[in-house]
């Protein structure tokens, strides 16, 4: 025989289910967009500010990151220009020493002394 526990758990659910009012979730979904949807746009809208200061701040830095390496080229500059001094001052020096050891060569030449 069929007894209590032959029924099936659903049995009886869908019926106890009362009818959906189509109006009433229409309603109900308009009530709850128009509670939400204004602070959402305003959201949309404070990020998208967000954003656009984002990118006015990314091409500010962009900027000042460029003005620095033209800061460091410039110091390079500076730094193989003094270098440069450096290394004429030595050839200068040395042309003075060679000028001197040839008439320290000269003059013996001329005394007679052969080198």
């Amino acid at each position: 025989g069929v007894g209590p526990s032959d029924a099936s758990p659903d049995e009886g659910v869908v019926e106890d289910l009362p009818l959906i009012d189509e109006k009433a979730v229409e309603q109900l979904t308009e009530g709850l967009i128009s509670h939400y949807l204004p602070d959402l746009q305003r959201s949309k809208s404070a990020l998208q500010e967000l954003t656009q200061n984002q990118v006015v701040l990314l091409e500010t830095l962009e900027q000042e990151i460029s003005k620095f390496e033209e800061c460091n080229s410039i110091l390079d500059i500076d730094a193989l220009f003094s270098e440069a001094k450096h290394y004429h001052n030595k050839l200068v020096n040395i042309r003075n020493e060679m000028m001197m050891l040839h008439e320290k060569t000269s003059k013996l030449k001329v005394s007679g002394i052969n080198i």
